[in-house]
């Protein structure tokens, strides 16, 4: 999914969390997958790569990939799951259930440019037959869904959380994916 679209849904999935510490850790835990493929895709560009060569061939470079992975590993976020737990560390838990909420859907959503989610236990990489992006692999279906379930998300949201800050985050967050759904159809299309 589309980075801001994780911790929309992330945070209609996890359930009425209401005090902001919490608001915050579900919606961290969203982005912080992404946040290497983030600082990935501004480097690329700071340094003139045209977009087909960042997504071609930049991307699949192995010190790359090892960047993205560690964040995405289901093994990694289970440990520091485990570790909240056992400190009865409630903001941490949310934050780690939200980044494996991430690293799932990404695993069931990325057909030849997913993660190492089992990383550093192994290095396979799950080929998923559905992309939410590759029109190749049901990225025009997946696509639709996505922006249908996070706007949802934003209403089930603003339903949820009827403080100002919250809603403020909600709010933004809302704005930051439309501004990325328009940015990368400008770019990509």
């Amino acid at each position: 999914m589309n980075t801001p679209a994780h911790a929309l849904i992330n945070l209609a999935v996890l359930g009425r969390v209401t005090p902001p510490a919490a608001v915050l850790a579900v919606l961290a835990g969203g982005l912080l997958p992404d946040v290497p493929m983030l600082v990935f895709y501004a480097v690329q560009k700071l340094q003139g790569m045209a977009e087909a060569d960042i997504w071609s061939t930049a991307y699949f470079a192995p010190q790359w990939q090892a960047f993205f992975d560690a964040p995405n590993s289901l093994v990694l976020i289970a440990a520091g799951a485990a570790i909240a737990a056992w400190r009865r560390a409630p903001i941490w838990l949310l934050l780690f259930a939200s980044m494996a909420l991430h690293g799932v859907a990404d695993l069931l959503l990325h057909h030849d440019d997913g993660h190492r989610h089992f990383w550093p236990v192994s290095d396979f990489r799950f080929a998923s037959p559905v992309s939410y992006w590759d029109p190749a692999h049901y990225g025009w279906v997946v696509l639709p869904i996505e922006i249908g379930v996070s706007c949802l998300a934003i209403v089930k949201g603003w339903q949820r959380y009827p403080q100002r800050r919250n809603r403020a985050a909600l709010v933004a967050l809302g704005a930051i994916y439309f501004g990325f759904m328009v940015f990368a159809a400008v770019m990509w299309m």
